[in-house]
């Protein structure tokens, strides 16, 4: 848990001289803690804790309507943040230990949207959700879930765009397999296989599904490679027909792909590591996503691992390849967090999927250029020589 390591005492009569001075004009989640026991403490996230503490816990004028703290509080702690990504995972972990019944209200938090293929129903379909409902172990249940989306709508987007390539049912209806059911649009069309009213087998259908659900899996990998094995089985039969249709279809399949986000991917193999430079001085905050849930974050000290044996490349390594499990949490907030992160315009910060193993060079020369001075720092000190290269503490 990110802790709120730093405190200081408030007392009202000597705040100007004392308390507001020290107080750094920095980022920040702050807790105010109350006089009274049984009083709830006040949370607080801002990017200017010295002027927002001025604003709270200054001195009461009679005149404004301003909230003002200054008779409730007896002291605050406060964890400094140096990205919004930290500060909005230190305001969500610390609300949700104090307030278990309304954190998710103070956050406007709500489950990601991701794609769902429901194999509990006898004629699954692909839609659109917000619940994941998990087993003993915390893995998902009930289905194949893809995602995160940065939305509904374009959850639903992508969802219809795929659908076009399959022929699994969009309807919402309960399958009774009835010849007389005049059936749909789609099925009139060739876009479904129509099972509502008996126009395939059970055993046709749960083939069609078990396709879709493979290139859910593989991010379109698994329908592509067959695509192009059957255009070039046509090419070498001569069927040039055939092997243009086929190859209309893999350009189409491209273009769907080309608007797939690079977050959303099977839930169980969402693993990445989110860098972030942190408000210790040389400091990158390293938050790890395993399997959709963020594990506990660690911090790689670049002034420190100059007189160490062990390099940063090491660390990673030692981190990365250890067998920690991801904190317990729920699986749709966690999701929330990086999507939100992840789809944030502006977006600070850098994040690497891991594929077959991690891109350990790429991850260290992101670090290097996170903690390269700011445009407005080498303005405010032009004197100071350039950093440290993390590739460089070895």
């Amino acid at each position: 848990m990110l802790e709120l390591d730093c405190g200081l005492q408030f007392d009202a009569t000597r705040a100007e001289q004392t308390f507001f001075p020290a107080l750094p004009p920095h980022a920040a989640v702050c807790l105010i803690e109350a006089r009274e026991e049984n009083a709830e403490p006040f949370l607080i996230r801002t990017q200017n804790l010295r002027r927002r503490l001025q604003r709270l816990l200054g001195p009461v004028d009679p005149a404004s309507k301003r909230l003002n703290l200054s008779d409730f509080a007896r002291g605050i702690r406060y964890r400094l943040t140096a990205s919004p990504f930290e500060q909005t995972l230190t305001y969500y972990q610390h609300a949700k230990q104090l307030f278990p019944k309304r954190y998710r209200d103070l956050m406007r938090l709500r489950p990601a949207a991701v794609l769902k293929v429901n194999l509990r129903n006898a004629y699954p379909r692909c839609y659109v959700t917000r619940r994941i409902p998990v087993d003993e172990g915390g893995a998902p249940t009930g289905g194949a879930y893809y995602g995160p989306f940065a939305s509904r709508r374009s959850a639903q987007a992508f969802a219809e765009r795929i659908l076009d390539l399959f022929k699994v049912r969009r309807c919402q209806i309960k399958i009774r397999r009835d010849p007389t059911f005049p059936g749909c649009l789609y099925s009139e069309m060739k876009m479904c296989l129509g099972p509502c009213f008996a126009g395939c087998t059970k055993e046709e259908y749960d083939v069609e599904v078990q396709r879709l659900v493979q290139f859910l899996e593989t991010s379109g990998g698994s329908l592509r490679s067959t695509m192009e094995e059957e255009r070039e089985k046509a090419s070498e039969q001569l069927d040039f027909e055939r092997a243009a249709a086929l190859h209309k279809k893999v350009e189409k399949l491209d273009e769907v792909l080309r608007g797939r986000p690079e977050l959303t991917r099977r839930i169980q193999d969402l693993d990445a590591v989110i860098l972030q430079r942190a408000a210790e001085e040389q400091t990158i905050g390293v938050f790890r996503v395993q399997s959709g849930r963020l594990a506990e974050p660690f911090f790689l000290r670049f002034a420190e691992i100059a007189s160490r044996p062990r390099s940063a490349e090491h660390i990673f390594r030692e981190q990365f390849e250890s067998n920690s499990k991801p904190t317990d949490g729920d699986l749709g907030e966690h999701l929330w967090l990086v999507a939100r992160w992840f789809y944030s315009n502006p977006r600070e910060g850098e994040i690497f999927f891991r594929e077959k193993d991690w891109p350990y060079r790429r991850i260290l020369r992101a670090c290097s250029r996170l903690l390269a001075p700011k445009a407005n720092e080498a303005e405010t000190n032009p004197a100071s020589g350039p950093s440290q290269s993390p590739e460089g503490a070895s």
